[in-house]
Protein backbone atom coordinates (compact mmCIF):
# COMPACT_ATOMS: atom_id res chain seq x y z
CA UNK A 1 0.00 0.00 0.00
CA UNK A 2 2.70 2.18 0.69
CA UNK A 3 4.81 2.51 -2.36
CA UNK A 4 2.70 4.78 -4.56
CA UNK A 5 4.01 7.22 -1.32
CA UNK A 6 7.34 6.28 -1.70
CA UNK A 7 6.84 7.42 -5.42
CA UNK A 8 5.48 11.16 -4.52
CA UNK A 9 7.99 12.87 -6.24
CA UNK A 10 8.42 10.86 -9.32
CA UNK A 11 4.73 9.99 -9.37
CA UNK A 12 3.63 12.83 -12.17
CA UNK A 13 6.03 12.15 -14.80
CA UNK A 14 5.55 8.28 -14.58
CA UNK A 15 1.40 8.50 -14.51
CA UNK A 16 -0.14 8.17 -18.28
CA UNK A 17 -2.28 11.79 -18.18
CA UNK A 18 -4.37 10.19 -21.63
CA UNK A 19 -6.16 7.39 -18.42
CA UNK A 20 -5.62 10.08 -15.82
CA UNK A 21 -7.87 12.71 -17.79
CA UNK A 22 -10.18 10.46 -18.86
CA UNK A 23 -11.38 8.96 -15.21
CA UNK A 24 -11.65 12.67 -14.24
CA UNK A 25 -14.19 13.20 -17.48
CA UNK A 26 -16.06 10.03 -16.95
CA UNK A 27 -16.11 10.48 -12.75
CA UNK A 28 -16.77 14.48 -12.80
CA UNK A 29 -19.34 14.56 -15.63
CA UNK A 30 -20.80 11.27 -15.91
CA UNK A 31 -20.69 9.57 -12.77
CA UNK A 32 -21.28 12.79 -10.70
CA UNK A 33 -23.66 14.78 -13.18
CA UNK A 34 -25.41 17.49 -10.74
CA UNK A 35 -24.03 20.55 -9.16
CA UNK A 36 -21.30 19.76 -6.93
CA UNK A 37 -20.60 23.26 -5.44
CA UNK A 38 -20.58 23.92 -1.80
CA UNK A 39 -20.57 19.72 -1.62
CA UNK A 40 -17.81 18.13 0.99
CA UNK A 41 -15.91 15.94 -1.13
CA UNK A 42 -13.26 13.42 0.42
CA UNK A 43 -11.07 11.59 -2.23
CA UNK A 44 -9.76 8.71 -0.85
CA UNK A 45 -6.37 7.69 -2.58
CA UNK A 46 -5.90 10.98 -3.58
CA UNK A 47 -2.46 10.17 -5.04
CA UNK A 48 -1.13 13.75 -6.24
CA UNK A 49 -4.38 15.69 -6.23
CA UNK A 50 -5.79 15.38 -10.02
CA UNK A 51 -9.43 15.11 -9.08
CA UNK A 52 -9.11 16.94 -6.06
CA UNK A 53 -8.14 19.62 -8.23
CA UNK A 54 -11.03 19.13 -10.49
CA UNK A 55 -12.97 19.14 -7.43
CA UNK A 56 -11.92 22.58 -6.14
CA UNK A 57 -11.99 23.82 -9.05
CA UNK A 58 -15.93 23.13 -9.65
CA UNK A 59 -16.54 24.86 -6.12
CA UNK A 60 -16.45 21.72 -3.91
CA UNK A 61 -14.76 22.18 -0.36
CA UNK A 62 -12.20 19.15 -1.12
CA UNK A 63 -10.62 16.67 2.05
CA UNK A 64 -7.87 15.39 -0.05
CA UNK A 65 -6.32 11.58 2.04
CA UNK A 66 -3.76 9.08 1.09
CA UNK A 67 -1.71 7.14 2.71
CA UNK A 68 1.56 9.25 3.31
CA UNK A 69 2.35 13.13 3.64
CA UNK A 70 4.61 12.72 0.52
CA UNK A 71 1.48 12.75 -1.48
CA UNK A 72 -0.80 15.14 0.40
CA UNK A 73 2.37 17.62 -0.10
CA UNK A 74 2.18 17.08 -4.11
CA UNK A 75 -2.12 17.86 -4.12
CA UNK A 76 -1.38 21.20 -2.22
CA UNK A 77 0.53 22.22 -5.44
CA UNK A 78 -1.95 21.75 -7.55
CA UNK A 79 -5.23 23.14 -5.64
CA UNK A 80 -6.32 24.48 -1.95
CA UNK A 81 -7.94 20.96 -0.53
CA UNK A 82 -7.63 20.06 3.34
CA UNK A 83 -5.12 17.64 3.53
CA UNK A 84 -5.36 14.23 5.89
CA UNK A 85 -3.07 11.09 6.15
CA UNK A 86 -4.77 7.92 6.46
CA UNK A 87 -5.68 4.54 5.24
CA UNK A 88 -8.63 3.66 3.17
CA UNK A 89 -9.09 0.89 5.63
CA UNK A 90 -9.78 2.64 8.39
CA UNK A 91 -10.81 6.54 7.31
CA UNK A 92 -9.92 8.81 10.22
CA UNK A 93 -13.27 10.67 9.14
CA UNK A 94 -16.74 10.35 10.83
CA UNK A 95 -19.63 8.27 9.68
CA UNK A 96 -22.48 10.11 7.69
CA UNK A 97 -19.95 13.30 7.15
CA UNK A 98 -19.17 14.16 3.75
CA UNK A 99 -21.65 14.43 0.85
CA UNK A 100 -19.74 12.94 -2.01
CA UNK A 101 -16.38 10.16 -1.79
CA UNK A 102 -14.70 9.99 -4.87
CA UNK A 103 -12.17 6.97 -5.15
CA UNK A 104 -10.43 5.95 -8.79
CA UNK A 105 -8.06 3.31 -8.72
CA UNK A 106 -7.45 2.61 -5.12
CA UNK A 107 -9.30 -0.53 -3.19
CA UNK A 108 -7.38 -2.85 -5.68
CA UNK A 109 -4.09 -1.29 -3.74
CA UNK A 110 -5.17 -2.69 -0.33
CA UNK A 111 -5.47 -6.12 1.79
CA UNK A 112 -8.99 -6.03 1.97
CA UNK A 113 -11.12 -4.11 -1.08
CA UNK A 114 -14.16 -5.04 0.60
CA UNK A 115 -13.03 -3.34 4.07
CA UNK A 116 -11.90 -0.64 2.27
CA UNK A 117 -15.41 0.10 0.40
CA UNK A 118 -17.09 0.02 3.65
CA UNK A 119 -15.30 2.22 5.09
CA UNK A 120 -16.27 4.72 2.21
CA UNK A 121 -19.43 4.27 2.79
CA UNK A 122 -19.65 4.71 5.96
CA UNK A 123 -18.69 8.36 5.73
CA UNK A 124 -21.09 9.58 3.14
CA UNK A 125 -23.87 11.08 4.63
CA UNK A 126 -27.74 9.85 3.69
CA UNK A 127 -28.68 10.99 0.06
CA UNK A 128 -24.83 11.13 -0.36
CA UNK A 129 -22.67 10.04 -3.27
CA UNK A 130 -20.22 7.16 -3.94
CA UNK A 131 -18.09 7.85 -7.31
CA UNK A 132 -15.60 4.70 -7.27
CA UNK A 133 -13.37 2.71 -10.05
CA UNK A 134 -11.20 0.44 -9.95
CA UNK A 135 -9.80 -2.51 -12.75
CA UNK A 136 -12.29 -5.20 -14.21
CA UNK A 137 -11.01 -8.89 -13.08
CA UNK A 138 -11.52 -9.71 -16.28
CA UNK A 139 -8.37 -8.01 -17.70
CA UNK A 140 -6.19 -8.87 -14.82
CA UNK A 141 -4.20 -11.50 -17.42
CA UNK A 142 -3.23 -8.04 -18.96
CA UNK A 143 -1.13 -7.15 -15.58
CA UNK A 144 0.56 -10.37 -15.69
CA UNK A 145 1.75 -9.85 -19.05
CA UNK A 146 2.72 -6.44 -18.23
CA UNK A 147 5.06 -7.69 -15.07
CA UNK A 148 6.74 -10.09 -17.12
CA UNK A 149 7.92 -7.80 -19.95
CA UNK A 150 8.63 -5.12 -17.47
CA UNK A 151 6.61 -2.51 -19.03
CA UNK A 152 4.58 -1.64 -16.23
CA UNK A 153 6.18 1.12 -13.65
CA UNK A 154 4.16 0.28 -10.20
CA UNK A 155 4.09 -2.04 -7.90
CA UNK A 156 2.03 -3.08 -4.71
CA UNK A 157 -0.87 -5.07 -3.73
CA UNK A 158 -3.09 -6.35 -6.58
CA UNK A 159 -7.00 -7.25 -5.90
CA UNK A 160 -8.71 -6.28 -8.29
CA UNK A 161 -12.87 -6.83 -8.48
CA UNK A 162 -15.09 -8.50 -11.21
CA UNK A 163 -17.83 -6.79 -12.87
CA UNK A 164 -20.47 -7.88 -10.75
CA UNK A 165 -18.82 -8.46 -7.31
CA UNK A 166 -17.90 -4.76 -7.44
CA UNK A 167 -21.87 -4.03 -6.67
CA UNK A 168 -22.28 -6.10 -3.70
CA UNK A 169 -20.56 -4.63 -0.77
CA UNK A 170 -21.94 -1.08 -1.82
CA UNK A 171 -25.75 -2.44 -2.02
CA UNK A 172 -24.25 -3.93 1.69
CA UNK A 173 -24.40 -0.75 2.61
CA UNK A 174 -27.80 0.39 2.27
CA UNK A 175 -26.59 2.23 -1.31
CA UNK A 176 -28.26 1.99 -4.69
CA UNK A 177 -25.93 1.64 -7.72
CA UNK A 178 -26.86 5.01 -10.26
CA UNK A 179 -24.52 4.27 -12.96
CA UNK A 180 -22.44 1.62 -13.73
CA UNK A 181 -19.88 1.54 -17.02
CA UNK A 182 -16.65 0.99 -18.34
CA UNK A 183 -13.70 2.71 -19.06
CA UNK A 184 -11.06 1.62 -21.70
CA UNK A 185 -11.87 -0.69 -24.07
CA UNK A 186 -7.78 -1.83 -24.26
CA UNK A 187 -4.99 -1.98 -21.39
CA UNK A 188 -2.45 -0.54 -23.25
CA UNK A 189 -2.74 2.98 -24.97
CA UNK A 190 -0.18 4.64 -26.98
CA UNK A 191 -0.72 7.63 -28.31
CA UNK A 192 -1.59 6.07 -31.73
CA UNK A 193 -5.09 4.44 -30.40
CA UNK A 194 -5.87 7.61 -28.68
CA UNK A 195 -8.66 7.92 -31.40
CA UNK A 196 -9.58 4.58 -31.18
CA UNK A 197 -9.64 4.26 -27.67
CA UNK A 198 -11.85 7.70 -27.26
CA UNK A 199 -14.36 6.52 -30.42
CA UNK A 200 -14.80 2.75 -28.67
CA UNK A 201 -15.99 4.71 -25.03
CA UNK A 202 -18.90 5.35 -27.22
CA UNK A 203 -20.02 1.65 -27.31
CA UNK A 204 -19.75 1.34 -23.15
CA UNK A 205 -23.74 0.24 -22.93
CA UNK A 206 -22.55 -2.84 -24.95
CA UNK A 207 -18.68 -3.37 -24.01
CA UNK A 208 -18.90 -1.93 -20.29
CA UNK A 209 -18.78 -5.19 -18.67
CA UNK A 210 -15.66 -6.52 -21.14
CA UNK A 211 -14.14 -3.19 -20.17
CA UNK A 212 -10.87 -2.47 -18.14
CA UNK A 213 -12.12 0.00 -15.91
CA UNK A 214 -15.46 -0.29 -13.91
CA UNK A 215 -16.79 2.99 -13.12
CA UNK A 216 -19.68 3.08 -10.63
CA UNK A 217 -21.78 5.83 -8.81
CA UNK A 218 -24.26 4.59 -5.97
CA UNK A 219 -26.40 6.86 -3.99
CA UNK A 220 -26.60 6.28 0.21
CA UNK A 221 -30.77 5.66 1.16
CA UNK A 222 -32.07 8.28 3.26
CA UNK A 223 -32.64 5.68 5.72
CA UNK A 224 -29.09 5.17 6.81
Amino acid sequence: MYFYESISDEFDSIVNMYDTNKRIKVVFDQLLDFDIKGMTLLEVGCGTGWFSKRARELGSVVFSLDIGIGLIKQVRLKCESFGVVGSALKLPIKSNSVDIVVCSEVIEHVSDPTNAINELCRVIKPGGTLALTTPNQKWFFALVIANILRIRKYKGLENWSSWKAIDFPIIANNFQISKKMGIHALPFYPKQIYPLLDYLQKFTTVLSPYMVNIAISARKNENN
